[in-house]
């Protein structure tokens, strides 16, 4: 079992940055192109079938809100990835364990206070998100069967994220990717050749989410996982929730904020351009999503070698693997702005064969992507501050082009636009190519503002040695060592 330990931790702290990184991008990238990619499939197919237009404008209704689901998946599974890694860093096994065991209980707690939610309050809740009297119906429809399968997603991604933080980074990977590719064989089945429409493609989402969430488990009950399930992990402990809480509250309120945008975008859009332009959103949210999902998955893995090594002291190391994050991102956010717009017909025409919808959603593409550089830094800087336990930065850096800049922008722009003769729809896709150029910013400043932590000589708090008392009263350190 030694050996395994060395295996799967060590490495985190010696071996070359430029292959290490790679080693635990690579997985966490295909992961996310993969699970974009049977998001598209989904919506091919469900774009293609009978009153496509109407089901995507009702896909585009619930995205929001499978999003906030997603958010309290990432408020706890990025928040207990990011502390275990910087525990492993310490070499404190039995503490990592009690991470695993209290984010468990803070997953299922809140899958029962969002299914609950969800079931008695699904009318308002899509209402609020911009549903239409012609969508609504839809969009149940969809709600209804995929809610569970939501609480499996939160359940597999915060076991994957601790997977991948303990060293397992090719196994997380084929955790997420089997249910992918299990949904995208559903969704042939259930949409294509039963006809089963839009409750189709959410019975797909929700068996092979219970398929990924089965492997996951099954990785911490094993007896050869170096992190696993024992009796001593479930102990509740207050200071370990606050940690994983304190953490995850960035990609947390980034989640939520996205979503919040999403419906007060909505109802911008039904104002200027109705349904269609619903829908020309979602369309264009999906295809970019396989740009973004690219850059999360390079941050993913940079996190549990920033983490490791802050945690053990590392800072050359720590400068070193955000600065080569920060290349891919970049390179990567150029490469999706020149797509979107050099072919933009091309990438909607994969979604959609409406010309109506088509012409509505080619400069959305243009305006929403454009900046795609500019997003990739300021991902990679928010990432980061969460992965070094910098919580409050974090979530500054990822709520600034969301929320303090593109929420008043979203009701300015547009107006300004008809003053000057334009139109308001082009007003509100202009707004979010504002908000990605202040945010980026924003993160600049602070990213300045914390330059201290690449610092060779630099110790922060959280290295130092000290005690922590559990609810008990036992002592337990969480010495460096």
């Amino acid at each position: 079992m030694s050996g395994e330990v060395v295996d799967t931790t060590k490495e985190l702290g010696t071996r070359n940055i430029g292959s290490l990184l790679w080693k635990y991008a690579l997985p966490a990238v295909v992961t996310q192109i993969i699970a974009t990619i049977y998001n598209l499939v989904d919506s091919i197919f469900l774009g293609h079938a009978e009153n496509g237009s109407l089901i995507l404008a009702a896909l585009a209704i619930v995205l929001p809100i499978m999003n906030i689901i997603h958010a309290f998946g990432s408020l706890v599974g990025a928040g207990a990835s990011a502390r275990m890694s910087i525990v492993l860093g310490r070499k404190d096994v039995r503490w990592a364990e009690k991470i695993l065991g209290n984010s468990m209980h803070l997953t299922f707690f809140f899958g029962v206070l969002f299914l609950s939610a969800g079931y008695l309050f699904m009318k308002p809740i899509l209402s609020m998100f911009g549903a239409s009297d012609t969508t609504i119906m839809l969009a149940e429809q969809y709600l209804d069967i995929v809610l569970p399968g939501m609480f499996l997603t939160t359940l597999t991604f915060n076991l994957s994220g601790l997977i991948r933080a303990s060293g397992y980074a090719s196994r997380s990977m084929w955790i997420q990717v089997s249910g992918a590719l299990l949904n995208i064989a559903l969704d042939a089945l259930f949409i294509v050749a039963l006809g089963w429409g839009i409750k189709g493609g959410a019975w797909a989402t929700t068996i092979s989410m219970a398929f990924s969430a089965c492997l996951a488990v099954l990785h911490f009950v094993s007896p050869k996982s170096f992190i696993r399930f024992k009796r001593h992990c479930w102990e509740p402990k207050m200071y370990i929730v606050k940690n994983i809480l304190a953490i995850g509250i960035s990609p947390f309120s980034m989640n939520v904020a996205a979503c919040a945008v999403v419906a007060l975008m909505n109802s911008q859009l039904i104002l200027y351009g109705g349904d269609l332009a619903v829908s020309a959103y979602g369309v264009v949210n999906r295809i970019s999503l396989l740009v973004f999902m690219v850059l999360l998955g390079i941050c993913q893995g940079m996190q549990p070698i920033a983490g490791y090594n802050y945690g053990a002291g590392h800072n050359h190391r720590l400068k070193q693997v955000y600065l080569l994050s920060l290349k891919w991102n970049v390179g990567i956010g150029i490469v999706g702005a020149l797509l979107a717009l050099t072919v933009p017909r091309l990438l909607v025409m994969m979604m959609s064969d409406d010309e109506h919808l088509i012409s509505i959603s080619i400069p959305a593409m243009r305006y929403l992507m454009v900046m795609a550089p500019l997003i990739g830094f300021t991902i990679t800087n928010s990432q980061f501050f969460q992965s070094i336990d910098k919580p409050w930065i974090a979530i500054v850096t990822s709520l600034s082009r969301q929320v303090i800049f593109l929420i008043p922008l979203m009701y300015l722009i547009p107006l300004l636009y008809i003053d000057l003769g334009g139109t308001g729809l082009s007003g509100v896709w202009c707004s979010c190519t504002i908000s990605d150029v202040l945010g980026a910013v924003l993160s600049g400043c602070l990213l300045y503002t914390q330059r201290k932590v690449f610092s060779p000589g630099y110790i922060p708090p959280e290295r130092k040695p000290r005690k922590e008392r559990g609810p008990n009263g036992v002592i337990e350190s969480n010495k460096q060592q």
